[in-house]
């Protein structure tokens, strides 16, 4: 039986909802249908049409029960904001209440300057690939020192396997990971492992396969734009403004996440409205959940600050923005790499580098080496922590035609450089899952499509490589079948790697890290305040930065090319970390980070 009068989720105005025992509220926004009925077991149930393109009824069900929306030409659709599938994306929906107490009962939630990020995938991240199986490895991510862990995207999506980006129906939990309930104890598990807990949504488009929104709702699209991926959304219509608004709160109340990444925001436009959308979303977030620490960070090309600015040190916006600038600018150092994006970073890798962790963003405003074009905003005035850093991450392992990992691209010592600048700066490090152990199963690129969909997928990956100078001569047909099951076996991690060296070796030098960091830096962070980065040194392989933290000054000086000029000395505090030095002949990459306090 369910309590109504017990803890409540938020008012919805999508989706299915119980209001009193036995009794449930249906609602769909249909604009395009003459008339719609609810198919529960036994029979079906005329909708009212209530105004403005909703139909709503309330009818008796039970937790547990099948239903979908039968549309005027006896089409059977699921609910678009459906918890959980009967089967696949084209299935029944399946009748699933709110928890009946809150999930973070017990749990205060940390700070954002707390947070060092571990990103997983949950279908290659144990050997089951599931939310259950997923819990018995956060005490490795905890005791390696990491304050968090990132999902990537658990909404249902076509098949069995993929990345999730490809997302259909946003509400509903992967049925291959587990139910909800098996999701909300992961959350819970990791909380009481005092990680928080991240998911990664999507909101710039729908996948392929699976959404029926433009059947019945043709006016949740934009017939004018066309996203990379398919149809642009219509953000500028209440009805959609609020599908998403309380998709985020659904994660963030009935599961119990302490934040969300909200990925390639650069697509979520809506010039016209009054408002920006991503602006209403974080400011109802905070208007509804006032006393929690929520944490959103967004994904975003443009290298814009409008989303991120803060009132003095509080956060009233996104909390942060991950930072594809220092990542390009450090894999071109690490590999020499310079098709692609990296082409815009590798003139000059060094000062690129060495802006991005001063100031955030290595590109202001200027003009592009690629299409030159400006791009970006001055981004001095942010404090460190509203950039998220990371040196991979599962775009820039996936997105690489055979998912290698930087530890296969570059020298060992300059790896250990690199991760030591990443862990000790005042920014929020993410670390891509198996990175702390030095995997060496690569992560690829995967999706269940078959016929000409599936085929459809296969020649656009491989037409993605076409251009670049490794398949020039021998073509791109080599290059790993994005939809044979074999691709996404190859991309699980290895856990026995973590247990033998070096895996055991690397463990070792993240948790001193991470020790490290949390002893001695991120008590700093949040002192710090506008244009707490400076630049002392960029030229030739030679990096030194400064940051001023209230009555601290933490220190990097990096040599980190051969023949590369001596640093500029740091001052006389304390060393936290020498990393990277190699024995033997140069070239040698190594950082090393000191910290000094007023007297």
């Amino acid at each position: 039986m369910i309590d109504v009068t017990a803890w409540k989720a938020p008012e919805y105005n999508w989706g299915a909802r119980p209001v009193g025992e036995n009794a449930w509220r249906f609602r769909l926004w249909a604009p395009g249908a003459a008339k719609v009925s609810l198919r529960l077991p036994g029979r079906d149930h005329p909708m009212v049409r209530v105004g403005q393109g909703w139909f709503e009824c309330e009818c008796g069900a039970a937790e547990g029960d099948a239903y979908g929306f039968v549309l005027p030409d006896g089409m059977i659709v699921p609910d678009p904001a459906a918890r959980r599938q009967s089967g696949g994306v084209h299935d029944m929906s399946v009748l699933v209440a709110p928890p009946g107490s809150d999930p973070r009962e017990g749990w205060a939630g940390r700070a954002w300057h707390e947070a060092v990020i571990y990103e997983l995938h949950v279908g290659t991240f144990t050997d089951a690939g599931t939310f259950r199986a997923a819990i018995d490895r956060l005490d490795h991510v905890a005791a390696c020192g990491f304050t968090a862990i990132e999902i990537m995207p658990v909404g249902a999506f076509p098949g069995d396997r993929g990345w999730g980006y490809d997302v259909v129906l946003p509400y509903a939990v992967h049925g291959a990971y587990g139910s909800p309930e098996d999701l909300r104890a992961l959350v819970q598990a990791a909380q009481a492992r005092g990680l928080m807990v991240f998911l990664d949504v999507v909101y710039n488009h729908f996948g392929p396969d699976g959404n029926y929104l433009s059947v019945y709702a043709p006016d949740f699209f934009d017939p004018k734009r066309q996203t990379p991926w398919g149809q642009a959304i219509a953000y500028d219509r209440a009805p959609v403004r609020r599908f998403f608004t309380e998709n985020a709160l659904c994660w963030l109340v009935e599961y119990g996440f302490d934040g969300l990444r909200l990925d390639a925001i650069d697509h979520v436009r809506d010039p016209h409205s009054e408002t920006e959308f991503l602006l209403e979303l974080i400011a109802e977030i905070r208007a509804v959940l006032p006393d929690r620490h929520v944490h959103t960070m967004t994904e975003d090309n443009r290298n814009v600050t409008h989303l991120h600015e803060r009132d003095r040190c509080r956060v009233t916006r996104h909390t942060a923005e991950w930072n594809d600038d220092l990542h390009n600018a450090a894999h071109v150092i690490a590999t020499d790499e310079s098709e692609g994006y990296y082409a815009d970073f590798a003139q000059d890798p060094w000062r690129l580098y060495s802006r991005a962790l001063a100031e955030g963003y290595a590109y202001q405003g200027e003009p592009t080496l690629v299409d030159g074009r400006p791009r970006g905003e001055v981004s001095a005035h942010l404090p460190p922590d509203v950039f998220v850093d990371f040196l991979q991450n599962h775009d820039q392992v996936g997105n690489r035609a055979f998912g290698e990992r930087l530890s296969a691209l570059t020298s060992a010592d300059m790896l250990e450089a690199l991760t030591a600048a990443l862990l000790l700066s005042p920014h929020v490090p993410l670390i891509f899952m198996g990175e702390e152990f030095a995997a060496v199963t690569p992560f690829l690129f995967f999706a269940d499509y078959d016929g000409d969909l599936g085929q459809a997928v296969t020649e656009g990956r491989r037409r993605e490589f076409a251009e670049f100078s490794a398949f020039a001569s021998g073509g791109t047909s080599h290059i790993p079948d994005p939809v044979a099951r074999s691709t996404f076996e190859a991309s699980r991690l290895d856990w026995s790697e973590a247990a033998k060296s070096p895996g055991q070796e690397r463990i070792a030098f993240i948790q001193d890290l991470l020790a490290l960091r949390a002893r001695h830096v991120v008590p700093h962070i949040p002192d710090a305040g506008p244009n707490a980065g400076t630049v002392l040194q960029a030229e030739a392989g030679a990096v030194a930065v400064d940051w001023r933290l209230g009555d601290a000054r933490l220190q990097l000086r990096a040599r980190l090319a051969e023949n590369a000029p001596d640093p500029v000395q740091p001052g006389s505090g304390q060393l936290l970390i020498r990393a990277g030095a190699g024995e033997g002949q140069i070239p040698v990459s190594e950082v090393w980070i000191d910290l000094e306090k007023a007297s």
